[in-house]
C-alpha cells in the first residue's frame, strides 16, 4: 500500500498517458486495448481511493502524506517527518498505519 502512496503522482501521470493512447491510437490490437483499459481502471480505482482518504484527513495528517510520500527528492526520515509535524516518531508512524489501512479498505485490499 505504501508503494501506491509513493507512486501516486507517477500513477496519475500514467493514467493520463494511457487515456491519451487509448483515445489516439486507432491501430492498436483489441487485446492490448483491453489490457490497457483494465490497467487504467485499476490505477484509477487506487488513485481515487488515495485522493478520497487523504482529502478527508485532518491537515496534520495530510502534511504527513505530503512530507513522507509526495515530496521529491525524499530527504526526511520518519524522525524528520515527526519533527516537522511536532509529534513523536511513534505517533507519526501510527498515523501512517491508520491511513494505509483506510486506503487499503477503500480499495478493497483488506
Amino acid at each position: 500500500m505504501e508503494s501506491e502512496l509513493y507512486s501516486f503522482q507517477d500513477t496519475q501521470k500514467e493514467i493520463v498517458k494511457i487515456k491519451n493512447e487509448l483515445l489516439n491510437d486507432q491501430s492498436e490490437q483489441t487485446v492490448v486495448k483491453i489490457m490497457k483499459h483494465r490497467m487504467l481502471e485499476q490505477m484509477e480505482h487506487i488513485t481515487d481511493a488515495i485522493e478520497n482518504v487523504v482529502g478527508q484527513l485532518p491537515q496534520e495528517k495530510q502534511k504527513l502524506i505530503k512530507l513522507r510520500y509526495w515530496t521529491r527528492p525524499q530527504l526526511l526520515t520518519w524522525d524528520g517527518v515527526a519533527i516537522e509535524l511536532d509529534v513523536g516518531r511513534a505517533t507519526a508512524i501510527r498515523w501512517r498505519d491508520e491511513i494505509v489501512i483506510e486506503i487499503a479498505k477503500k480499495i478493497g485490499w483488506r
